[in-house]
């Protein structure tokens, strides 16, 4: 009889932990790429404010793939999800996904990079027009003022690029003295800021700095520049990656501007679970940037 009493209790426990389950929130996350260490950090600041909050987290991956993006929205949406949070792979491209939500009555959050259309009810992100100015402003300080400049680009039509490229000239198109020699895309990507870097090089004579969109190519770049024996050269990157600062650390970079990717996820979460308890949130909520150098 105990026996029987013990596993009466020990389904019914089961079953209130399925039901359990069963009723947590869903909430999806359509990330951009995980194929890049700061997206990867910001999954995870996602994840474990979800299990902490209770809630059930769907991470989809878009590869940078702009139709796989509106394809994992409309799978995240047949889930029944609650609140679809979104990193977009293009500013412009994810429009069709925002608006596929909105239809559905599903309310959108844009993480990191916005949306050029449809309703986003937050956009949670760093100050990317700052950062550019932050990056812009230390390699004007390590220059003295006077010098030719590269800029390696990211992902054409990301918010991110255009805002940090916007902050990072409004800078140096201050300085009379400061010729920005070239800019061009290499797609947020180590392997083509490589080779965006190696031409640059053999195009351009007596480079002083680069400013790279985000560490993996700042990466990319540096590994170029040391092959030339350019080790001199002012290198800044974007993101604050754990390479990235390890590279600072080592006097491979000259700096990076830090985001705080974990952060932005879970302070995406948060706006979610705000929403799901009819509780209001801010249309945009900054997250704090942070120049890193070796001092």
């Amino acid at each position: 009889m105990k026996k029987l009493i013990l596993a009466t209790a020990v389904a019914a426990t089961m079953g209130l932990g399925t039901a359990q389950n069963a009723m947590a929130d869903r909430i999806a996350l359509v990330i951009s790429t995980l194929n890049n260490p700061f997206f990867v950090t910001l999954q995870e600041g996602a994840q474990a404010q979800a299990e902490a909050l209770g809630h059930e987290l769907i991470v989809l991956d878009s590869s940078n793939d702009a139709a796989r993006e509106l394809s994992n929205v409309e799978d995240a949406l047949s889930r029944d999800i609650d609140v679809l949070l979104i990193n977009p792979t293009d500013s412009d491209a994810v429009v069709s996904g925002v608006r596929t939500a909105n239809a559905r009555n599903v309310p959108v959050i844009t993480l990191d990079r916005s949306a050029n259309g449809g309703n986003v009810v937050s956009h949670i992100a760093s100050d990317n027009v700052a950062g550019g100015e932050m990056a812009g402003e230390f390699i004007i300080e390590q220059l003295g003022g006077e010098g030719q400049v590269v800029q390696l680009e990211g992902v054409p039509g990301a918010s991110a690029t255009r805002n940090r490229g916007e902050g990072f000239m409004n800078a140096i198109e201050m300085m009379d003295s400061i010729e920005l020699v070239a800019t061009q895309p290499a797609n947020f990507n180590r392997s083509e800021g490589l080779n965006v870097m190696e031409n640059l090089l053999q195009a351009h004579q007596g480079i002083d700095a680069v400013f790279a969109q985000n560490d993996e190519m700042a990466l990319g770049a540096q590994r170029a520049l040391q092959a030339s024996g350019l080790d001199d050269v002012v290198l800044v990157g974007f993101d604050g990656t754990d390479d990235g600062i390890q590279a600072v650390n080592d006097g491979k970079m000259s700096a990076t501007i830090a985001q705080q990717p974990a952060r932005i996820g879970e302070f995406g979460v948060t706006a979610a679970d705000r929403l799901l308890k009819s509780e209001s949130v801010e249309a945009n909520v900054p997250v704090p940037l942070q120049l890193v150098t070796q001092e």
